[in-house]
């Protein structure tokens, strides 16, 4: 099975592009960050303390995280319940962030994400893909931008669906922090693999991004 793995810092527009890129090449997409951020929201609403690794290890097998596909849009649930739509805010991307340090969720969840690539052609994006989940993926891309153009972009998103209720400043202070925790966590940091292609989309629309993984993509299919 043919995998692209997409890392990146937060706000390079990953999900934006890797679906695009799924579309053009017909391959499955599968959100990571949405997998984490699922969980994220499922222990914090358990009322466990995200700053505890105990606990939230002592947690973990009472959630049980699934993934299914509906009209090929992923769908994340928790013990049955579909919680797709509640994780797309920034607090909840934090509680991500905050728990993917732990080896044990990273461990729960490895698994998860390694069956899908065995079983689809996928297009799989995070932020240890390729470095970490699939090593052997045959195309590796590292997406990025500047730090205020990804903050800019997030602004933008929170913001079309809360009017008002956001700040860019905030937003940008959010996103340092999350590059800073991302690239130092000890387990799985965030960074770019060895044999991943860097593709900066500071001046690029998504649409142009993910035309250039489908021509690296083709190239690569046709080398093999």
């Amino acid at each position: 099975m043919f995998a692209i793995a997409l890392d990146g810092p937060a706000g390079a527009g990953k999900s934006t592009v890797a679906r695009l890129t799924a579309e053009k090449l017909n391959m499955h997409y599968v959100d990571t960050g949405a997998i984490y951020r699922t969980l994220g929201l499922a222990l914090y609403r358990l009322g466990v303390d995200l700053e505890d690794e105990k606990a939230v290890e002592a947690a973990l097998p009472s959630l049980d995280v699934a993934i299914r596909y509906q009209n090929d849009v992923q769908h994340m649930t928790v013990n049955g319940e579909d919680l797709t739509k509640q994780i797309r805010t920034q607090e909840v991307g934090t509680m991500a962030s905050v728990t993917a340090v732990y080896g044990c969720v990273r461990d729960k969840l490895l698994s998860c994400q390694r069956t899908l690539a065995e079983q689809y052609e996928v297009i799989m994006d995070g932020r240890d893909i390729g470095t970490v989940v699939l090593p052997d993926a045959e195309l590796k891309i590292y997406l990025t931008a500047d730090v205020k153009e990804r903050a800019k972009r997030r602004f933008l998103e929170l913001e079309a669906k809360n009017p008002g209720t956001n700040s860019l400043e905030e937003i940008e202070k959010q996103v340092r922090e999350r590059d800073e925790r991302d690239m130092n966590r000890a387990i799985a940091p965030l960074r770019k693999a060895d044999d991943a292609v860097e593709v900066d989309t500071t001046h690029m629309t998504a649409d142009e991004a993910a035309q250039k993984i489908v021509e690296l993509a083709v190239q690569r299919k046709n080398a093999g």
